[in-house]
């Protein structure tokens, strides 16, 4: 039987995010760090009662169960930085498309609100973790969640998301947070996918 989880292809080329984040920095983010979570997964189910279940269906059922630690760390994160990568690309920030930017404006009042909401979450996030774009019933929101937590186990749906790990922006940008988050949100955050995921 092949493993069930493989590692998806990153969405653009290692070094199209380029100068904000570094094909170096791509290259052991993805490389080492995504690709560790998924082959630890693997190991991780193989033989139990989740081998052969999906990511989200894994993070669902050991999600708050500290016996499964382990293992909802390993699928949350996978499924964390496959959505990463999609909630960047070459080229990104400006303007959101029109049924995300009215959403953006109910809730932040603009998009630079937005920008600022979701600054703030990555910035304050203490130690590792994530920022979010959210959906929460119907209005949008900025969350943030430590280590491998997700909005998919707080009811909230995702629209897109920044890694506030070390590993995320160290290589680049040492302990300037800040600096990564804001280039991120200026130049690389995909309105596009958020868009989209509003469904």
């Amino acid at each position: 039987m092949s493993e069930q989880h493989s590692l998806p292809p990153l969405p653009y080329a290692d070094n199209a995010l380029d100068p904000v984040i570094s094909a170096n920095t791509l290259g052991f983010h993805y490389g080492k760090h995504h690709r560790g979570y998924v082959d630890n997964l693997n190991k991780l189910v193989a033989g139990t009662e989740y081998a052969g279940l999906s990511l989200e269906k894994i993070i669902a059922a050991t999600a708050g169960r500290p016996e499964k630690t382990a293992i909802f760390n390993n699928a949350a994160q996978a499924w964390n930085h496959t959505f990463y990568w999609h909630s960047l690309k070459p080229n990104g920030g400006g303007e959101p498309p029109a049924v995300l930017k009215q959403k953006i404006e109910a809730a932040f009042g603009n998009v630079d609100g937005c920008r600022k909401e979701l600054a703030a979450a990555a910035t304050s996030q203490f130690g590792s973790g994530w920022a979010w774009l959210v959906l929460d019933g119907d209005t949008l929101k900025a969350v943030k969640t430590g280590n491998a937590g997700l909005p998919l186990t707080m009811g909230m749906k995702p629209l897109l998301t920044i890694d506030v790990w070390e590993h995320a922006y160290y290589l680049d940008y040492q302990n300037r947070r800040a600096d990564y988050v804001n280039g991120v949100l200026e130049k690389l955050i995909n309105w596009d996918f958020a868009a989209a995921n509003l469904g």
